[in-house]
């Protein structure tokens, strides 16, 4: 019988380590790629080189603002809460009474500063600032900066952020820049655009991300802060779990660097990035739940090549044309744009995670950069920089370089149909 036993008990064992290596959906990205959409900026190792055969003549530049503190306090204060909660009962854990005091502290810091951009965010911003002027000086010397922002402070800080750098490099560079509500519906479009506003209230989206949230959330990372006794429904489990995730992957944007796997193990933390990730995925690009989430920024992409045309024909003196948003600016623009890695339709939700990667395409201070070049022939060529790495823009097209042309009716057979000029 013992014999029995043991066999039973390496045969259970061995059976969930080959389930568990057999899942094709299981991901084991690092720590800091499971930072999703609050990852710090990842700077690139060297600046672009342009071939000799082309000449910059303009930049269109669409931005997200950059790190900052908690959008708002109630992962913090759910969190805490719950702590406390279980201080009080007599069930929290060493790690809880870590984490209890570090909700403390973010809230005590982060007082009066919710959402606003921290000095990270600045100097991301001047990073990005400065090598678009060293790898395109004539463009800032003989021609002029247009710059504007959504009316969110940590997007209009962005915007003088990274003006103010061009300023200090440069003093004699023409900047003007303008920020608002009059610039919603090109940076803020998730906030007027009714067919989108219908479709989040449709709550369409909620059940299949539920549903994986469900099957991906475990409650051991709580039971590990909050005690085994403390009771736990599963609705709470989820809520918690993520307000735990929210709380611990906000602090690096912050400047506040913790060892995140004294609180989370690396497989809870690709599981609860994953869950968010798919909820950007669902709520802010194309899938085949709706195109309205990425539908919402054809103006945006009609001003680029508005813009674009206007440089070519001479009718703007403008050469930098920046615009700083949101990520909810930037995903429904990458999706509509059928980005790589930004543009994935599936029914099946548990493989999104290895094809849409928040922490590759929106970043803190993520941003698209298009580089209008002018040929020796008179031709004109584009190239398109995600987060400042040359990126093919034609699908099943390896071409970083094409002819604006070739490109403008690209972008425009991406419209919806009722938005094409």
């Amino acid at each position: 019988m013992p014999k029995f036993s043991s066999f039973l008990t390496l045969f259970i064992s061995l059976s969930a380590l080959t389930l568990s290596a057999a899942d094709p959906t299981a991901t084991a990205f690092s720590y800091e790629q499971c930072l999703g959409s609050w990852r710090p900026y990842p700077v690139p190792s060297s600046t672009i080189e342009s071939p000799d055969s082309l000449s910059p003549i303009f930049i269109n530049h669409v931005g997200r603002h950059g790190s900052r503190f908690p959008s708002s306090p109630n992962s913090t204060f759910a969190l805490m809460r719950a702590l406390q909660r279980a201080d009080s009962l007599n069930t929290v854990t060493p790690d809880g009474r870590r984490l209890l005091d570090l909700t403390r502290y973010v809230a005590q810091r982060a007082d009066n500063y919710w959402g606003a951009l921290d000095s990270l965010g600045m100097a991301e911003q001047r990073g990005i600032a400065s090598r678009m002027f060293i790898s395109y000086p004539d463009l800032f010397i003989n021609g002029s900066v247009y710059a504007v922002s959504s009316y969110s402070p940590r997007s209009i800080m962005s915007m003088y952020s990274f003006t103010h750098q061009l300023s200090r490099l440069n003093n004699k560079i023409e900047i003007s820049t303008s920020s608002g509500r009059s610039a919603s519906q090109l940076l803020r479009p998730f906030d007027l655009n009714s067919d989108y506003i219908d479709f989040i209230r449709s709550k369409v989206w909620e059940t299949p991300w539920s549903d994986f949230a469900d099957s991906r959330i475990s409650a051991t990372p709580l039971r590990n802060i909050l005690g085994k006794d403390y009771p736990l429904s599963i609705s709470d489990t989820r809520d918690l779990a993520i307000d735990l995730y929210h709380f611990l992957g906000g602090l690096p944007a912050m400047g506040i660097n913790i060892d995140i796997s004294q609180f989370l193990s690396l497989d809870d933390i690709n599981a609860l990035w994953s869950v968010y990730n798919l909820r950007q995925y669902l709520q802010r690009t194309a899938s085949v739940l709706s195109s309205a989430p990425a539908d919402i920024a054809s103006p945006l992409v009609l001003d680029i090549i508005r813009s674009t045309d206007d440089a070519i024909n001479g009718s703007s003196d403008v050469t930098i044309h920046l615009r700083f948003g949101h990520a909810e600016t930037l995903l429904p623009l990458f999706s509509q744009l059928r980005l790589r890695g930004a543009f994935y339709l599936t029914n099946y939700y548990d493989t999104v995670a290895q094809h849409f990667k928040n922490f590759d395409i929106v970043p803190m201070a993520a941003n698209l950069q298009i580089v209008l070049f002018k040929a020796q022939s008179g031709a004109y060529y584009v190239r398109f920089d995600l987060n400042e790495q040359p990126i093919p823009l034609l699908p099943n097209d390896d071409r970083i370089y094409l002819p604006w042309s070739e490109a403008r009716d690209y972008m425009i057979r991406c419209l919806p149909l009722y938005d094409q000029p």
